[in-house]
């Protein structure tokens, strides 16, 4: 149980295995966020919709994107277990779903990334400059595309703002951080 909600995962799909770190990092995704009941947030890398369900019981409106088709079966159930209405799930590659659902006119205040090792697509990020959201929050597992992401989401618009680490992994090399970036054109208005 994370934030009063409860999740199936099926083999298939992926979730943190440090429970009670995980309710922090996530926590602190959501703290990040700062989403307010008008706000409508997209979650890409969505995974069993861990983070698009606790958006969902702050926001007006959440979609979630995830390759793994099990996983936004999963987010789907735990949706409909948790009594949220007012979440989407659509299976597909982020660099894919994600331009599309814009192109259709769907945008949001607030973009949740979780990206694997590999950070986010080229695709994904260009999303993110083009939608200009007031806020972008990134869940990374790996500093060295977090940092080039980073970068990328600077030269289009975004400040970084706060950044956290999270230890994930006691006695390893390995960290989860969350940082929170804001839309500079929004800022200087």
């Amino acid at each position: 149980m994370i934030d009063d909600l409860v999740f199936t995962i099926s083999p298939e799909t992926f979730f943190q295995i440090n429970p009670i770190q995980t309710e922090q990092l996530y926590q602190t995704a959501i703290e990040y966020a700062g989403i307010g009941k008008n706000d409508i947030c997209f979650d890409i890398y969505c995974g069993i919709g861990t983070i698009s369900l606790m958006a969902a019981k702050r926001a007006k409106k959440v979609y979630g994107v995830e390759i793994v088709e099990q996983s936004i079966i999963n987010a789907r159930e735990n949706a409909k277990n948790n009594n949220i209405d007012n979440a989407e799930f659509y299976a597909g590659k982020a660099e894919a779903i994600f331009p599309k659902l814009y192109e259709q006119n769907i945008a949001a205040d607030i973009v949740i990334v979780d990206p694997p090792r590999k950070g986010c697509e080229k695709e994904v990020i260009d999303t993110i400059i083009n939608m200009a959201p007031k806020k972008v929050v990134y869940v990374s597992c790996n500093p060295s595309t977090l940092a080039r992401d980073i970068k990328l989401l600077e030269d289009g618009g975004f400040k970084l703002m706060k950044a956290q680490p999270v230890d994930m992994f006691s006695w390893s090399v390995h960290v989860e951080t969350i940082i929170m970036m804001t839309n500079n054109s929004l800022n200087n208005k």
